[in-house]
């Protein structure tokens, strides 16, 4: 496997919470770069040393713009 996305959020008790796409692995920490640490371990324990992904993205998504807002939309 070349690649595994995790869409990263903020948590709604504090710090973030990640999960991957198309695999049951989830994780959270208080921090960034806590977070980071604990996704290439939740990944490391999925996963067998030869069939882990030789690169781990993440996509840290931000609901601000609530569309029902929009006059448009009304």
């Amino acid at each position: 496997m070349n690649e595994i996305i995790f869409i990263v959020e903020e948590s709604t008790e504090g710090g973030y919470e990640a999960k991957a796409l198309g695999y049951p692995i989830f994780t959270e920490a208080e921090d960034m770069k806590t977070l980071k640490e604990a996704v290439k371990d939740a990944v490391l324990c999925h996963f067998d040393k030869e069939d882990a992904p030789k690169i781990i993205r993440l996509h840290l998504v931000k609901d601000e713009l609530p569309l029902n807002n929009y006059s448009c939309f009304k």
